[in-house]
């Protein structure tokens, strides 16, 4: 990846704005108890952050689609009510969106949570103002995947250069559909993917920490 600045910049939300740990899980033991699977350590649960949910419930439990959706109802159930505030803003994050905005660049969110929900948390952390658009999933399933959550924002905003455009997210999901849709990524080590995960996938970039991701975003430098 070159040294240079980008217009269009896209998050991710869970693992990358905000630490959603004890929301998702909490609201995935509530949908697995419905199945009579008990849960003791919620951090077991942590690789339902990021994935689509239908794709976890599959991968992670073997449930046919039917049961998929019921444990998605069932999630959706827990965290509409408390699941969506258990969940807390990374430092330095409002810093990081407020630089961008006034260096001018415009901010979008691409998250697999479904959009409502993320419209609802940005909301919450007082964040919304930042954001030029907001894209995110659909509550029946028809935007599930990351790649058309990316493709949905891009086709949303009538954005013509793909060039000044990045996607950035701390899991290979949030890279490999910024590949899917011919864009730039950056990949972030303080969520829940690994730098493994991230290299594999693919991401043109990879940081450690939110100033780090605020130093290169700016200037296309790392601080030492």
């Amino acid at each position: 990846m070159n040294n240079k600045r980008y217009q269009h910049i896209l998050f991710d939300l869970d693992g990358t704005l905000t630490d959603p740990m004890i929301g998702i899980t909490s609201s995935v033991k509530y949908a697995l108890s419905y199945f009579n699977i008990e849960v003791e350590d919620l951090r077991s649960l942590c690789p339902f952050i990021g994935p689509p949910l239908k794709t976890s419930f599959k991968d992670f439990y073997q449930f046919t689609d039917e049961q998929a959706d019921v444990a998605i109802a069932k999630y959706r159930e827990y965290f509409s009510k408390q699941g969506i505030f258990e969940n807390t803003l990374y430092q330095g994050t409002d810093e990081l969106l407020r630089l961008l905005t006034e260096n001018e660049m415009k901010i979008y969110l691409a998250t697999s949570k479904p959009q409502p929900f993320a419209q609802q948390i940005l909301e919450y952390f007082h964040l919304e103002s930042y954001f030029t658009f907001v894209g995110g999933s659909t509550f029946d399933g028809s935007r599930s995947e990351k790649a058309d959550v990316i493709q949905y924002v891009l086709d949303s905003t009538d954005i013509k250069t793909r060039s000044d455009v990045v996607m950035i997210g701390d899991r290979k999901y949030d890279i490999e559909g910024a590949k899917a849709n011919n864009i730039d990524s950056i990949g972030v080590l303080y969520g829940y993917g690994d730098e493994e995960e991230l290299a594999n996938a693919g991401t043109n970039k990879i940081v450690t920490d939110i100033k780090e991701l605020s130093s290169f975003l700016l200037t296309g430098n790392i601080p030492i």
